[in-house]
């Protein structure tokens, strides 16, 4: 069994080939990981960075892609504002989206992450609004969640990074560089 951790830059797409536009020059995984027969398990959007795991092993793969698995994944969220005590809390024990309410949340308030790397290109900063860091941790994984929770309190999201799936992490993996766990 093959087991990647793989740091994803942003604007990578979470797939090895680009079904996108024809003549599309946009990078996938491809561009990074030369090891056959690997798959993503589960995905990172084209605009987050961060831990993607790819393996060769489907059952391993279901296990942390699929949402009765309960797989924690916990993302450092940098966004517009700063969130007051209530919105943390509504974080916490679930927010309505179109789609239904999410599973209760672990979120902190943090500071930026140390070590992290620049952004390319870099977020858009307005001098007139601040910005936080959040640490949030959920273990369900619907399209786009995290961004759309942050949105819900009226906080954007303007950099998510995931952290950790699981016992795994991005601890001491450069981004966009892998290794064999």
């Amino acid at each position: 069994m093959t087991l990647i951790l793989f740091n994803k830059p942003f604007d990578v797409l979470s797939q090895f080939t680009d079904s996108g536009s024809q003549g599309s020059t946009r990078q996938t995984l491809s561009d990074f990981i030369k090891v056959p027969k690997v798959y993503a398990a589960g995905r990172l959007d084209r605009d987050s960075e961060g831990l993607l795991l790819l393996t060769d092993d489907g059952k391993l793969q279901n296990k942390i892609a699929s949402p009765k698995f309960k797989m924690e994944k916990t993302y450092w969220v940098q966004v517009e504002g700063t969130p007051s005590d209530a919105d943390i809390e509504n974080l916490r024990r679930g927010v309505a989206l179109k789609d239904g309410p999410t599973k209760p949340a672990k979120v902190e308030r943090t500071t930026e992450p140390t070590g992290l790397w620049p952004r390319i290109p870099p977020v858009r900063f307005r001098k007139t609004v601040p910005d936080c860091w959040l640490s949030i941790t959920i273990s369900e994984g619907r399209n786009r969640q995290v961004r759309r929770m942050t949105a819900h309190i009226g906080a954007p999201t303007l950099r998510l990074i995931r952290y950790r799936i699981g016992d795994w992490s991005i601890e001491g993996l450069e981004n966009g560089h892998w290794r064999e766990a």
